[in-house]
């Protein structure tokens, strides 16, 4: 047994699970409900029955494309439900979060496409969009065939893969973090250079600000005291009229206050035989005559301050000027202007300061390239020696998989500095060739349709779980090749279904003999058309369908027993002393 299958069954986290799909009106299928099992789910049946609708449904419910070609004839819709088991820490369940759908429970992606070619997403029953689905999709399940293309045929996804089978998760997220404090220290440093390349270019400007508003000085609440001022001076003369007017009323013949006191003096005179009567009057004049003297006072004191300086005024009016075209020029209020200058001020101040922080700055960022590059040079060899082992382990699987003059190569190419990145210093591309003799080049480009599904699953079996999706399908990965080989194949789905839960569309009664879960799919015509349906097979029936893919269309007693025999539980090879497991 490979170290990669050992460790992937001791994982700590169990892998998502698609549970059921219900499919309604959709191409050749009216109503189908589908429950799905853990490990190795076969699909079989005529060519043409319909089971590459069954994979075409799961992909709408994944976000596939779609069109109103996919509604079946008369329906006014169709509609596609998948219902998956998944882990409560799994990256679904972050997605769902992030979009603000409820993720508790089991996760339910529907897809419902109308006849005029409009389709609707939904997750867990809330409306969501068909790039939902599609995000969700990717790390649920991936499809293996001869026209879909996820999972490791996207070369963004080998290097995780390769970092998975060797055991690199932790560092390369250490790698990411000193990337980011690298990157982020980098921006500073050059944040600050940029400030301080603007500020320098305007250093003459900003001294000549600073020198022209410490000259003017200008104070909170001024605009205020002088407007009150000027406002004052303005109106001086006409002040000063009514203040000597007032004086002249108050002095006339004898005054207001010797008015008073001659009133007082002459009741003075009776109060004697008044008994006491006229002492409340005498009080009041008293207090009259004290309070005209106040008033005579205040009035001249305010006569004598009154200002009839022109050249105050002008004064007056020459600073709100100036304080008016200072706050125009720098288009603030006048109040405003002492803050301005504070800014203007600092700004010169981090011209002179600035020199100092830049160079700290480009240390810390050097400190942090520093420690990035060490440790992506660490996990780049590490890299290296993962790629030899993933070599040596995929080229172990091949042969048995009619692949034995096929190559597989993991190929780490080095990055300028300028693209290097949270995922390290190199990007890692698995590339096969087919022939004797070629270059290897890109999984995707290289291998045809079979082949492309043997590769599949030969990396698979090396790699486990090398991504997040729990289910994998597998579309005739079995074309072409028998007997042996698709033995060889079917053990290697029984190996790999272990861990994860595996869709198999198969001609295959070798591989079709390893489902825990065998579906035949078969078409019948019903009032004039066409309908595919989905029947479990067990026991008996199960044997008829292995014999019928063994023999054809005549099923004999030899098929038979040649089907018992590929349902009899494999026996445990016998390992030899000193054997590698």
């Amino acid at each position: 047994m490979l170290e990669t299958d050992r460790s992937f069954r001791q994982g700590t986290r169990a892998p998502p699970m698609l549970s059921s799909l219900s499919i309604r009106d959709v191409v050749l299928i009216d109503k189908l409900d589908l429950a799905f099992e853990a490990g190795i789910v076969t699909l079989t049946g005529e060519t043409g029955a319909g089971k590459s609708i069954l994979l075409d449904a799961l992909g709408l419910a994944l976000g596939a494309r779609a069109d109103a070609a996919m509604v079946r004839a008369g329906a006014e819709r169709a509609s596609v439900t998948a219902v998956f088991d998944v882990p409560a820490d799994h990256p679904a369940r972050a997605i769902a979060a992030e979009q603000g759908l409820d993720a508790e429970g089991e996760l339910i992606l529907r897809r419902v496409v109308g006849a005029d070619g409009r389709s609707r997403a939904f997750v867990n029953d809330q409306p969501g969009s068909v790039g939902l689905l599609r995000a969700l999709g990717a790390t649920l399940v991936e499809i293996h065939g001869q026209f879909e293309t996820q999972g490791l045929l996207d070369a963004a996804t080998h290097r995780a893969a390769l970092d998975s089978f060797r055991g690199l998760g932790a560092r390369a997220s250490e790698a990411a973090r000193l990337h980011a404090a690298w990157r982020g220290a980098a921006a500073a440093a050059e944040t600050a250079r940029a400030e301080l390349a603007r500020a320098a270019g305007d250093a003459d400007f900003l001294r000549h600000v600073v020198a022209e508003l410490d000259a003017l000085a200008p104070r909170p609440g001024e605009e205020r005291e002088l407007a009150d001022r000027r406002a004052l001076l303005a109106s001086g003369e006409k002040l000063a009229e009514a203040l000597r007017a007032a004086l002249d009323e108050l002095s006339a013949q004898k005054g207001v206050e010797g008015a008073l006191r001659a009133a007082r003096r002459q009741l003075e005179r009776l109060a004697p035989r008044m008994e006491g009567r006229l002492d409340a009057a005498l009080g009041a004049l008293d207090r009259a005559a004290a309070e005209a003297a106040d008033a005579v006072a205040e009035v001249e004191a305010l006569a004598r301050g009154i200002e009839l300086d022109p050249a105050a005024l002008e004064r007056v009016e020459e600073r709100l000027f100036a304080l008016k075209a200072a706050a125009r020029k720098h288009r603030v209020e006048i109040d405003a202007l002492d803050e301005t200058r504070a800014r203007f001020a600092s700004r010169l101040a981090a011209i002179d300061e600035g020199d100092g922080r830049l160079v700290a700055l480009d240390a810390a960022a050097a400190s942090a390239r520093a420690a990035y590059a060490q440790c992506a040079g660490s996990l780049g060899a590490a890299r290296a020696e993962g790629a030899a082992a993933l070599d040596e382990a995929v080229a172990g699987e091949l042969p048995a998989l009619r692949l034995d003059k096929a190559r597989f190569r993991t190929r780490l190419e080095a990055l300028e500095e300028r693209d290097w990145g949270p995922g390290g210093r190199e990007r890692v591309v698995f590339e096969v060739a087919t022939n004797p003799g070629s270059e290897p080049g890109p999984l995707a480009r290289i291998a045809s349709g079979g082949e492309l599904s043997r590769f599949m699953l030969a990396l698979k079996a090396v790699l486990a779980r090398g991504g997040e999706a729990g289910t994998l399908v597998f579309d005739e990965l079995d074309s072409g090749v028998g007997g042996a080989t698709a033995a060889a194949i079917g053990e290697r789905l029984a190996r790999l279904g272990r861990s994860v839960q595996l869709l198999v569309v198969t001609h295959s009664p070798q591989v079709a003999a390893r489902g825990t879960l065998h579906l035949r799919v078969a078409k019948r015509t019903e009032r004039g058309r066409a309908i595919t349906s989905v029947e479990r097979l067990e026991g008996a029936e199960r044997r008829e369908e292995l014999a019928r893919m063994l023999s054809g269309a005549t099923v004999t007693d030899a098929a038979r027993a040649a089907a018992d025999a590929l349902l009899e539980p494999p026996a445990a090879p016998a390992r030899r002393r000193g054997a590698r497991a």
